[in-house]
């Protein structure tokens, strides 16, 4: 069966309830991501292990739910006593220990409890699907096929579907869809051989580079460097990524693999001395210890120790000392930095004759397993972006490095047509890449639609149907002159753009939607004394996020990612939000010993205009400078609306946010007019606010410059220090904010605050 297959038009059943076998770490947390579908989910195993689980699951880290309260969701159960619960739920997720009788055993058993309707599937993460349900009954089987997740199941996007031969297509269709489209998930289809596509390919690229260590020589430090951010793989590298899932997990499905398949035993196989380190239970960050482990000093400062692998001994960690990955790591693109690291004196340079021998194993293995694992390239490429978090996959690696795709000797590279087919080494020739409708990032358009205007930091992106998107761009989306210049002109009243398009939509496609204002250049003007730039870099970001709220078209924001400080004034400017389920969101300038001055302050004080616990609770949420760990709590911070809405998969929220916009202009929008007539919550309400500011103070919790800082955003909240009840209007609050902001810019501690944040990324509590 194909991905072409599955994704045709079929009845569809309804998924409004689901089971889940197995309480472990994977079943667990499968059965939270289900409940933050909004689905009631059973959770079933031995006596007692359920409910534990269920505990365990509101406490853990990172967060398993969107949000504690939906824990009530699930009801823990036990095989013996409650398998009656099946019965009531539409899919079914057998979740248990990777052994095949056991799960043979659990499912004869369950058989009788599955409604007509219901829809049965494995996790398993390497067992071929079809031999687990050889037992079930005809009916049940047509049922019944794979549903790999990865773990965690709410942060790794990516979910295998593994149809067998008698799967239906309408079956596996409907859990496809809802996957994408509910749980958020970059959904792959693999064919039913050990290990799938994105374990496959990774194991053996894991193992290989372990195997390369030896006969290269190098340290386990030098070999996460090289396997690292420089080819576009996580920032662990390989050994840290191994401690993080588990030494026994990798030494697993590694013996799945070549138990399943004999051949695979010479390709694939762990090293002896990785067999050492699980017999003395060496197994990484669950075990203290694995590859790395952390003791303290003489001084009682925590540090990282590494393995060394000859001699099984930890000795201190230690920067690797290779020239050229440094030098490649200068370069922003990934291709350009593989074509580096390519170029090499491979015969004098270890990390060019690394990289050489790894790449050219990793792209043969990939082009050899191909027709074995998957219907084609790309679906392998989107395995391993999303289920190892690549930035790039194998063959769009290849593709970018330059090399010539061999043996296809007549073919210059895998994709063309800006990514739209790819090539397929069976038929000899190219054929378009499948994605479901809705399923495009910014990118997409810019291809097909083409680019309005740009500058260095954003773009005026055309979407169609009279709808642009504002594109942020910068390094991180950290908000510069460029963003705001490009903002401002594009959506004043007057402006061109207004003109030609009916609604907007500010979004991106990198990884964060933007971690604030650019502090950099706030610094700068700081340490030079240049307060009048100070001052005009403030009334340029309030001029911005004033001509979003004011704009004649609808604006929407698309957040996702990090959402913080400038990116959340942005996002609170709109007329709506349509939101990333994962958008960690909050005004966090005092941490840096600031506060918001591009209007939040402003936009938190409307919202909780008139009502007292609203105010507390907005003055709190940025005095404290909360974070949102998903949307839901965005929502419960006051960052997103009731009428905001939420996209579950990351690659769908650019095409929602577009609809969303649409229908706004469709229904007659008028936009806001800027009020004049806002109640100051004033003087008896700043008292109350500042009293509480104190007793933090006196109990030590807060540091006198942190107290400053809060009370400073209480007296802009409150309006200063008028009569309860002043009208005042926007245009006043903005300029309390920017006031309060020029004078904490000038107070030596939050230039304190500021540098260090800048050199380290963490905040200062100075």
């Amino acid at each position: 069966m194909t991905a072409e297959t599955v994704l045709q038009p079929s009845p569809s059943p309804l998924i409004r309830k689901a089971a889940v076998l197995g309480a472990g770490t994977m079943g667990a947390r499968i059965a939270a991501h289900l409940a933050n579908a909004d689905l009631d989910v059973v959770l079933l195993d031995l006596p007692s292990l359920a409910p534990k689980a269920l505990e365990a699951l509101k406490k853990s880290k990172p967060a398993a739910f969107f949000d504690s309260s939906l824990a009530a969701r699930i009801t823990p159960g036990n095989f013996d006593d409650d398998l009656a619960l099946v019965e009531g739920c539409d899919w079914i997720v057998e979740a248990v220990t990777e052994d095949l009788a056991i799960k043979r055993s659990l499912l004869e058993k369950i058989a009788p409890h599955v409604n007509p309707g219901a829809i049965l599937t494995t996790n398993t993460s390497g067992l071929p699907a079809a031999s687990i349900a050889a037992n079930l009954p005809v009916a049940l089987r047509r049922r019944w096929f794979g549903t790999h997740f990865f773990n965690p199941p709410r942060y790794m996007r990516l979910v295998e579907i593994i149809p067998t031969p008698e799967s239906d297509p309408a079956a596996v269709a409907a859990i496809a869809e809802f996957a994408d489209r509910r749980l958020g998930k970059e959904v792959v289809f693999a064919r039913d051989t050990p290990n799938f596509i994105a374990n496959r390919i990774g194991v053996f690229i894991m193992l290989e580079t372990i195997r390369l260590m030896q006969e290269e020589d190098l340290t386990i430090e030098e070999v996460d460097a090289l396997t690292g951010t420089a080819i576009g793989w996580p920032r662990t590298g390989t050994f840290r990524l191994a401690d993080l899932v588990g030494i026994d997990v990798l030494a697993h499905v590694t013996a799945n693999f070549a138990r399943l398949r004999a051949a695979a035993a010479g390709e694939i196989s762990v090293p002896p001395f990785i067999q050492t380190m699980i017999d003395r239970r060496w197994l990484g960050d669950k075990t203290g210890q694995g590859f790395y482990k952390k003791e303290k000093d003489a001084a009682g400062k925590e540090v990282r120790l590494a393995l060394d692998w000859k001699t099984l001994e930890y000795h201190p960690g230690a920067k690797p000392n290779l020239p050229l990955l440094e030098m490649a790591n200068n370069a922003e693109r990934l291709g350009e930095r593989l074509r580096l690291l390519l170029s090499g004196d491979v015969k004098r340079d270890k990390a060019a004759r690394f990289h050489c021998r790894l790449l050219a194993a990793l792209w043969n293995y990939a082009a050899g397993v191909l027709p074995e694992i998957a219907d084609d390239a790309a679906s392998i490429d989107r395995a391993m972006r999303a289920g190892f978090n690549w930035e790039m996959g194998p063959f769009e690696m290849w593709d970018a490095a330059g090399v010539q795709p061999m043996p296809f000797v007549d073919v210059i590279s895998w994709y063309r047509d800006h990514g739209r087919e790819c090539f397929d080494p069976t038929a000899g020739t190219y054929r378009p890449v499948t994605r479901p409708e809705g399923i495009a990032r910014v990118a997409t358009f810019r291809a097909s639609n083409g680019v309005v205007r740009e500058n260095p930091g954003a773009s005026l992106v055309d979407l169609g149907d009279g709808v642009a998107c504002l594109e942020l761009h910068s390094k991180k989306n950290a908000i510069g002159e460029d963003i705001v210049r490009l903002l401002t002109e594009t959506l004043r009243t007057d402006s061109e753009a207004v003109r030609n398009f009916e609604a907007f939509v500010i979004s991106g496609d990198t990884d964060q939607f933007s971690v604030g204002a650019n502090l950099m250049q706030l610094l700068l003007a700081v340490q030079e004394d240049e307060w009048d730039e100070v001052d005009r870099m403030a009334r340029d970001f309030q001029a911005m996020t004033w001509a979003i709220k004011f704009c004649p078209r609808p604006v929407v924001a698309a957040p996702f990612g990090f959402c913080l400080g400038g990116g959340a004034e942005i996002s609170l400017a709109a007329v709506r939000r349509q939101a990333s389920a994962e958008v960690y969101m909050g005004l966090v300038e005092t941490g840096v010993g600031l506060l918001p001055g591009g209007g939040g302050c402003k936009e938190m004080t409307l919202q909780s205009a008139g009502d007292d616990h609203a105010l507390r609770r907005n003055f709190e949420t940025i005095a404290m400078a909360k974070v949102s760990t998903s949307a839901l709590e965005a929502r419960r911070l006051g960052f997103l609306a009731q009428g905001d809405r939420i996209t579950m998969n990351r690659e769908r929220l650019v095409v929602d946010a577009k609809h969303f916009a649409r229908s706004i202009a469709d229904a007659g929008y008028a936009p806001p007019l800027p009020r004049t007539d806002i109640p100051a919550p004033g003087e008896s309400a700043l008292a109350t606010l500042k009293l509480g500011v104190y007793l933090i103070r006196e109990g030590e919790y807060i540091s006198e410059h942190d107290a400053k800082v809060a009370n400073r955003v209480a007296h802009v909240m409150c309006g200063g220090a008028v009569t309860p009840g002043t009208l005042v209007s926007e245009q006043y609050l903005l300029d309390l904010e920017r006031e309060a902001f020029l004078s904490l810019a000038g107070e030596p501690k939050t230039q304190e605050r500021i540098a260090f944040t800048l050199k380290t990324g963490k905040p200062l509590r100075n």
